[in-house]
């Protein structure tokens, strides 16, 4: 079977990577979307304790020092499989030690196949609710399962070699529809029922997992998704990693297999809409002054001072608007100049994407205005918390970039159009625990 550096595409840029892994054909898809049972892999309380201290959230809102924390939390935490590297530790190491868990009964294989109803919860409301399955792999032009985001190769290498040293599929997807429909009447009516397990995190929210079994259910949902398509909401890169091992197994002659689904959340829009948050930049190698004064060419620059009065006016200015920080005082940017915004952005883009925040900022501010590589290593970024984005710039001496999250019907338009937002643009959430249901790949494992 060919490695992982040599069955990738390679010396393409995002926009390129992107609509190789999304956009090749796959083999046929004898239907539309499709949401199978499996045999989930799920941890034994009575083995590994509280829950809550061996679950997580997604691997990519989890920096070196915060899996080290979650490790020492508890023996078993799931970090030990999906982030072996911050601990030191093989990709091999990590599939070894997930098969070593199932032999001492720390984890359990369910015994017949299953869709998972999984909550998320405060005291009073539930935040979220979806059907965790075997998701039928699908390429973009099937207008099927359709991304909205750019992916880099960096990511898909890493999480290919994982997922292939694993054998597994360690953490969901997550993916949100316009349903109303019976698939959702299946979840709410298996939700009413107790829970095959509940625990709170330390986030304070409440996580609840049921388990269907029944085959007239399944039949039930699959009628129902047969004809819909699903936005991916989180969890682009995890997506073309399951798209870059079914094409490995395939160009191997493997024919079909559990390669050809990957786990994954779909919650129904209609029924439970997502919150939608903004994604912050810091951009460690730029000072704030220097940012500040060179954005001074195409913006209108206002200093304001303290988080909360900034925070309110970048909330309340027309779009496109952006807070930098980094330094003693923010600055709020906003008017940016129509003849620098028409040279900036690419025309073939729609209008609507051309309007986007995340379009203007990559394309005037950080390629133009800046200059700065759009790659991972200068451009971090941080999920929902513009205090910890503030934060980490000044500890790097840098500067973030404070953005308004976009709108849902922004994204949904961009995808349907065919289009897609410019990478690292929304924060979709609440995002499924991870750790509460796993799923091997091994040939008849979802049997």
């Amino acid at each position: 079977m060919p490695t992982v550096d040599d069955d990738l595409p390679s010396g393409l840029a995002p926009d390129e990577f992107s609509a190789e892994i999304f956009g090749t054909a796959g083999p046929p898809a004898g239907g539309g979307l499709e949401l199978a049972p499996f045999r989930g892999v799920r941890f034994v309380p009575e083995v590994v304790g509280d829950l809550a201290a061996v679950t997580s959230p997604p691997y990519d809102l989890i920096d070196d020092a915060a899996a080290l924390r979650l490790r020492a939390s508890g023996g078993y935490n799931i970090v030990r499989l999906n982030m072996p590297r911050a601990a030191g530790e093989s990709y091999h190491e990590a599939g070894a030690l997930l098969r070593r868990w199932l032999d001492e009964g720390a984890l359990t294989l369910d015994p017949v196949p299953a869709l998972y109803v999984y909550e998320a919860a405060t005291d009073e409301t539930v935040l979220q609710r979806g059907l965790i399955g075997a998701l039928g792999l699908r390429a973009e032009a099937d207008g099927v399962v359709l991304p909205h985001e750019n992916v880099f190769p960096g990511p898909v290498r890493d999480r290919l070699a994982l997922m292939s040293a694993a054998r597994a599929n360690l953490e969901p997807i997550f993916l949100v529809y316009e349903g109303g429909g019976d698939a959702t009447r299946v979840a709410d009516d298996a939700a009413a029922e107790a829970p095959l397990l509940e625990f709170r995190s330390g986030d304070g929210l409440t996580h609840r997992l049921w388990r269907i079994t029944d085959p007239s259910l399944h039949a039930r949902v699959a009628a129902d998704l047969r004809d819909r398509r699903a936005l991916i909401a989180d969890g682009h890169h995890r997506y073309a990693t399951y798209r870059a091992l079914q094409a490995r197994h395939r160009a191997a002659g493997n024919g079909s297999g559990p390669w050809d689904r990957g786990l994954a959340l779909l919650v129904d829009s209609t029924r439970y809409p997502p919150h939608l948050g903004a994604i912050h930049r810091v951009l460690p190698s730029l000072p704030p002054g220097v940012a500040v004064e060179t954005a001074r060419h195409v913006f209108d620059v206002t200093p304001i001072t303290g988080e909360r009065a900034a925070l309110e006016a970048l909330a309340e200015a027309p779009r496109p608007a952006f807070l930098l920080g980094g330094g003693e005082a923010f600055h709020l940017l906003t008017g940016p100049d129509p003849a620098a915004l028409a040279r900036a952005l690419p025309a073939e883009h729609s209008a609507r994407w051309r309007g986007l925040d995340t379009a203007v900022l990559d394309h005037l501010l950080i390629g133009g205005v800046w200059r700065i590589p759009a790659n991972e290593n200068a451009i971090e970024v941080v999920h929902d918390d513009p205090s910890a984005a503030t934060a980490r710039a000044r500890r790097t001496g840098g500067t973030s970039v404070i953005l308004n999250p976009l709108g849902v019907e922004d994204v949904l338009a961009v995808a349907g159009g065919g289009e897609r937002v410019p990478r690292k643009s929304t924060s979709f959430g609440p995002k499924p625990r991870t750790g509460l249901v796993l799923r091997l790949l091994d040939p008849g494992s979802d049997r």
